[in-house]
């Protein structure tokens, strides 16, 4: 099994690249280990010294170590917990029921403008916030204001700030008339 890395943005963070799915379909954050604990890959991860955050894309893991960490020193017991993880054959997360998706702002007064904003984060920000090892999540759109959680190798990211007003703002605002503002929201 080769395992690729590769840097992201965010110095504490690097993606890995097992050349195999990781998740059918989504994302799923890790950001502390007792988050963990319906995932064995992210469990096996937090058991490495330093590990502060694990994040899994489709085909992609980001780890997030702590400052205090080397990379140098981290890279092979990283590399090493996901190939055990995926020589031992279980899950990367194990099976739960889903939720359906919908929420009650999704037929509300500003529905038609939350699905505008759902489908340009979907189509035009996930798939470049992907390539850097994390995620968007949209927490809902009030007066003007959207709120979005950055999470993976975006969350902490020197860059997030500067992503999230000139980049995501500035493409929301020209979409979509109504918004005027985007901030992040911590979860």
């Amino acid at each position: 099994m080769f395992i690729q890395t590769e840097s992201t943005p965010n110095p504490a963070t690097l993606k890995f690249i097992p050349g195999q799915p990781v998740l059918e379909r989504g994302t799923a954050d890790f950001p502390k280990p007792e988050a963990a604990g319906e995932s064995p890959l992210a469990s096996r991860l937090f058991q490495i010294d330093g590990v502060t955050g694990v994040f899994f894309g489709t085909d992609f893991v980001t780890v997030t170590k702590s400052d205090s960490f080397r990379w140098e020193h981290m890279k092979p017991p990283v590399l090493g917990a996901i190939m055990e993880h995926y020589l031992s054959g279980q899950p990367v997360i194990e099976p739960r029921d889903e939720p359906d998706g919908a929420s009650e702002a999704d037929s509300g007064p500003d529905a038609e403008v939350i699905k505008q904003i759902k489908d340009l984060l979907d189509t035009r920000v996930r798939p470049a916030v992907a390539q850097d090892g994390g995620d968007i999540v949209f927490h809902g759109f009030d007066r003007g204001i959207v709120y979005l959680h950055m999470q993976g190798a975006c969350a902490g990211c020197p860059s997030s700030t500067i992503t999230l007003k000139m980049g995501i703002e500035n493409l929301l605002r020209h979409y979509v008339p109504e918004v005027v503002e985007v901030r992040p929201v911590a979860v």
